[in-house]
């Protein structure tokens, strides 16, 4: 139930107010007295204030100024009988939610009050939200006990000790978005939002006005100014996934956002300061990049003052049962189901290569959940390119199960050796791009 204070010397309006928020469903306690509403503030949480600006002791400004710091996201509504602007004007500068003039009709009242306690609410959610996800990234939402992955994990209790530009390395689907986030979210700057882009995701003509937003009229449909998303991160936190994806030109402006920690909107004339922590993440090998001209050098370098670099899972096999009990776990909570996975199935998960690392372990163990005939998953109920490692591969085998298990792992080896760019790996293999995204399908490999 809301709890509102209500704060008023005039006794006939102080009990018809409170008999009517009550007939609302609020908890009210009124007082006639600052003396009395400071003590309240002290002494107990609301859920809104209402006071009058002229009271006999104390006046309603300084009642504003004491809610506001014991509870800043309490909304405060004025009441004055007056009808001064400057009081008005002040108390809303000060941080009041909203003002109303005596006499007032009481229907205009409880409309004010119930959108104040609708933003406390929302508020206070949002608060709570932020609180659950700092400790959960606080709380090593990273899982794994292997010597590979607490390396990483004691470079990043260093990292985020510092406000340096970190470079995350590593995989398709090793988790770099949540190392990221543990970053933030340890970090100093972690009640402000981090703004999450993927680089390769973005058409190439709209990666300017997304990255540094645009003023009204830079272009056709361009209505009215819009931010980017650097200074959607001011204050917080800009983690830049697949950055070797950029292109030339937004690298140039990438670079003197790092350097001045400013930038012009597109159409735009006059510099926007920001306060942002660059965190960059990339699957390719950026020296190769830079080697053979695709990536800035001076750029590679400033990105590169902090390199976390994230192991595959085959790296650490032993990792695999944790993440399988995890994410299994998180699966039957969902499903309402208890699935657990037999030895047997685990130790099959730990002989697997993983091309798709963790993501695709995660997929695995929720399509296993979720396609269960019984309680406990076994080899068989494994997908069938990963049932199959255990069977004895004997000259006997069929001729068709041996090219197409080499066809595979060829594929996986040169995909990864070139970084993900399968355009390259295509023109290796001697395929078109469009076989090979066909053989990729047929062999369902994740990478």
């Amino acid at each position: 139930m809301s709890s509102i204070l209500l704060v008023e010397d005039e006794k006939i309006l102080r009990v018809s107010l409170s008999d009517a928020l009550r007939a609302e469903g609020y908890a009210v306690l009124p007082v006639e007295e600052g003396k009395s509403a400071m003590r309240s503030l002290e002494e107990g949480e609301f859920s809104l204030v209402i006071t009058d600006i002229r009271l006999p002791d104390i006046g309603g400004m300084e009642i504003l100024k004491k809610s506001l710091a014991e509870s800043p996201s309490t909304p405060v509504i004025m009441m004055t009988g007056y009808g001064s602007i400057e009081d008005a004007v002040q108390a809303m500068r000060t941080g009041a939610f909203d003002y109303i003039t005596k006499p007032f009709d009481l229907d205009e009242m409880l409309v004010t009050a119930s959108k104040a306690l609708e933003i406390h609410a929302l508020t206070t959610e949002n608060i709570l939200l932020k609180k659950e996800i700092s400790s959960y990234y606080s709380g090593r939402s990273i899982v794994g006990d292997s010597k590979a992955i607490r390396a990483v994990f004691a470079l990043l209790d260093k990292v985020s000790r510092t406000d340096s530009t970190v470079l995350i390395l590593g995989e398709s689907g090793t988790g770099k978005e949540l190392i990221a986030s543990t970053i933030h979210y340890q970090s100093g700057r972690k009640h402000k939002p981090i703004i999450r882009v993927n680089c390769a995701a973005l058409p190439e003509d709209l990666i300017e006005s997304e990255l540094f937003g645009y003023e009204k009229g830079a272009f056709t449909g361009a209505e009215a100014r819009k931010p980017g998303r650097f200074e959607l991160a001011h204050g917080g936190t800009i983690f830049l996934d697949e950055i070797g994806d950029l292109p030339p030109l937004t690298q140039t402006k990438i670079l003197r956002v790092l350097e001045q920690r400013s930038f012009e909107r597109l159409g735009g004339t006059s510099s926007v300061n920001v306060d942002v922590r660059i965190i960059a993440a990339t699957n390719k090998d950026l020296e190769e990049e830079v080697r053979q001209g695709r990536f800035r050098d001076d750029l590679y370098y400033r990105l590169n003052v902090i390199p976390v670099t994230v192991p595959p899972l085959r790296e650490r096999s032993e990792d695999i049962p944790l993440l399988v009990n995890t994410f299994a776990k998180r699966f039957n909570d969902l499903l309402a189901t208890s699935v657990s996975f037999s030895p047997e199935a685990l130790a099959l998960l730990k002989k697997y290569h993983f091309p798709g690392n963790v993501r695709e372990l995660l997929n695995i163990v929720e399509r296993s959940i979720a396609l269960a005939g019984d309680p406990l998953i076994r080899p068989v109920d494994l997908p069938p390119h990963i049932a199959k490692i255990h069977q004895d591969k004997t000259p006997l085998s069929p001729l068709s199960e041996v090219i197409a298990d080499a066809e595979k792992n060829h594929i996986t080896r040169i995909v990864q050796l070139t970084g993900g760019n399968r355009s390259k790996a295509a023109e290796i293999l001697g395929i078109s791009r469009k076989n090979l995204w066909e053989k990729i399908t047929a062999h369902r490999l994740d990478i």
